[in-house]
C-alpha cells in the first residue's frame, strides 16, 4: 500500500480547503438558481403588471372594444399590444419574430412565454361581464434580468474565491498552532538520547487531544524509564554482590591449581568454594523475588510465624554463634507477601543482627490494625541516630561494620522488597543495642 508523502498539516489542509470549496460551490450555485428564479417571476410579474394597467384603460362600446386615444408608450417599461378577436387595435414596432409570437398569443388563455431569451410575452384576456371582448400582450425585455443575475453571478463566484483564500490562509496558521505541539515533541524525541531516562515533553495540564497525548506519552515514558532503572538497578546490584563471592571462587580456585594441598587443605577450600556459591544462589534468588516483587508478579500470602521460624533456623544454620530467642503469636499472622519472599526481606536483618550481637538476638512477632510486626534486637553496637536512613542505602554501611565482610547491598535490598509490597524496615538508633522492625501488609 503506497503511503501518502504529504504530512498531517498539509492533509488537513487539503481537506479543509476541499470541503470549503464543495460548500461554496453549492451554496454559489444555489444562490445562482434562486436569483434566476426570483428574477423570472418579477419579469413575469412586471409583464402581468402592464398588461393588466393596459387592460383597465380599455373600453367597450356598441358591444366592441375600444382602446382610449391618449397612449404611453414613451413612459411604458415594455411594450403592449391589443387585440379585439382577430383585429389589431394597437400593435407598438418590433421584429418579425415578436410579432408572429405576440399574434399567437391572441385569443389563447392568460399565459406567460418567452420569445428567445431576451423577452418575456404575457397574454391576458379582457373580460367584461363575462364575456371576452379582446387579449392584451405585454412585452417585457429580459436583457436587464439576465445583466443582474451575470453580475450577481459574477460578484458571488469573487466573493467565494476571496472566502476561499481566507479560509485557506486562516486554516494554515490554526493547523499551524494546533500542530505546534506536535512539531515540538518531534524536535525534542529526536534530540534525546537512550540515556535520557528523565527527558519529558511536559506540556502542562492536558487541555485538548494533543496535551493529553503528550500527557500520556509522558506517563508511558515515565513506565519504560522505571523499567530500565529496576534493570539498570538489578544488574548494578547482580555485579556489585557476586564480585566478592566470585573473587573468593577464583582465588581458591588459583590458589588449588597453583601448588599441591592436603586433602584437609582441598576440602576446606572446596567448603569455601560452596559456600561462596551458596552466596551467589542466595543474592540471584534476592534479586529475581525483587523483580517479581516490583513487577507485580507475586501476590500470595503466608504466615509470619512460618517466615520467622524459617529465617532463623537458615542463620542457625549457617553457624550463628549467638543465642537466638523467638517469640511467635498463638495466631497465625497472614500478610500479603510470599512466604519466600518475606523471608528474603527478614534474613538479612537477622544476619546483621547475629554478626554484630555479643550473645543474644530476640525476634519478636506482632499485629497491630492492618500491620504485622517483626522486630529483630541484639546486644550489639546498635545504629547511630545519623545512619538510621543510610544503612539502607545500596553499598552503604555503618561504623560498627568496621572489620567485617559484606557489600553493604543486604539491607537495601530489604527495604527495597519491603517498599514494593507496601511495607517497610526501620533502625531505631541506640548505642547500646540494635533494633530493626519489618512492617508488612496484613493479607485481607
Amino acid at each position: 500500500m503506497r503511503r501518502p508523502r504529504l504530512g498531517v498539516r498539509a492533509r488537513l489542509l487539503l481537506a479543509v480547503v476541499a470541503a470549503v470549496t464543495l460548500a461554496l460551490a453549492v451554496s454559489v450555485t444555489a444562490f445562482t438558481l434562486l436569483l434566476s428564479h426570483r428574477l423570472s417571476v418579477s419579469a413575469t410579474s412586471l409583464a402581468r403588471a402592464q398588461a393588466q394597467a393596459k387592460a383597465t384603460s380599455l373600453e367597450v362600446r356598441g358591444g366592441r372594444l375600444v382602446a382610449p386615444e391618449t397612449r404611453d408608450e414613451g413612459t411604458s417599461p415594455g411594450q403592449v399590444w391589443v387585440f379585439a378577436g382577430g383585429r389589431q387595435l394597437e400593435a407598438p414596432s418590433g421584429s418579425a419574430v415578436l410579432t408572429a409570437a405576440v399574434s399567437a398569443l391572441a385569443g389563447g388563455p392568460e399565459r406567460a412565454e418567452n420569445v428567445g431569451e431576451q423577452t418575456r410575452l404575457y397574454a391576458l384576456p379582457v373580460v367584461v361581464g363575462g364575456k371576452r371582448y379582446g387579449t392584451v400582450v405585454s412585452a417585457v425585455s429580459l436583457d436587464a434580468y439576465e445583466d443582474t443575475e451575470r453580475t450577481a453571478f459574477v460578484g458571488a463566484l469573487m466573493l467565494a474565491v476571496v472566502l476561499l483564500v481566507a479560509v485557506a490562509v486562516l486554516s494554515r496558521w490554526m493547523l499551524g498552532r494546533a500542530l505546534e505541539p506536535v512539531s515540538r515533541m518531534t524536535a525534542d524525541a529526536a534530540a534525546w538520547r537512550a540515556s535520557d531516562l528523565d527527558r519529558r515533553f511536559d506540556l502542562g495540564e492536558p487541555y485538548d487531544e494533543l496535551t493529553r497525548l503528550a500527557a500520556t506519552l509522558d506517563a508511558l515514558l515515565e513506565q519504560i524509564a522505571a523499567s530500565l532503572r529496576h534493570e539498570q538497578r538489578f544488574t548494578a546490584e547482580l555485579s556489585h554482590e557476586l564480585r566478592t563471592p566470585l573473587a573468593r571462587i577464583s582465588g581458591e580456585a588459583e590458589l588449588m591449581l597453583r601448588r599441591e594441598r592436603t586433602p584437609d587443605e582441598y576440602r576446606a577450600a572446596l567448603e569455601s568454594i560452596q559456600r561462596s556459591a551458596d552466596t551467589m544462589a542466595r543474592t540471584v534468588e534476592a534479586l529475581v523475588a525483587a523483580a517479581q516483587q516490583e513487577a507485580g508478579l507475586t501476590l500470595t500470602t503466608s504466615d509470619v510465624r512460618e517466615v520467622v521460624s524459617s529465617a532463623v533456623g537458615t542463620t542457625r544454620q549457617n553457624g550463628a554463634t549467638v543465642e537466638i530467642g523467638v517469640a511467635l503469636p498463638d495466631e497465625p499472622v497472614c500478610v500479603a507477601v510470599d512466604g519466600q519472599l518475606a523471608e528474603r526481606m527478614l534474613q538479612p536483618i537477622l544476619d546483621n543482627a547475629t554478626r554484630y550481637g555479643r550473645s543474644t538476638v530476640n525476634v519478636t512477632v506482632a499485629r497491630s490494625n492492618s500491620v504485622a510486626s517483626v522486630v529483630v534486637e541484639d546486644d550489639g553496637p546498635g545504629v547511630a541516630g545519623d545512619e538510621r536512613d543510610r544503612i539502607f542505602e545500596p553499598g552503604a554501611r555503618g561504623r560498627a561494620s568496621a572489620g567485617y565482610d559484606g557489600a553493604g547491598l543486604g539491607l537495601a535490598l530489604a527495604q527495597r522488597l519491603a517498599r514494593s509490597a507496601g511495607g517497610a524496615i526501620t533502625a531505631e538508633p541506640a548505642e547500646d543495642g540494635g533494633s530493626f522492625t519489618l512492617r508488612l501488609p496484613l493479607a485481607p
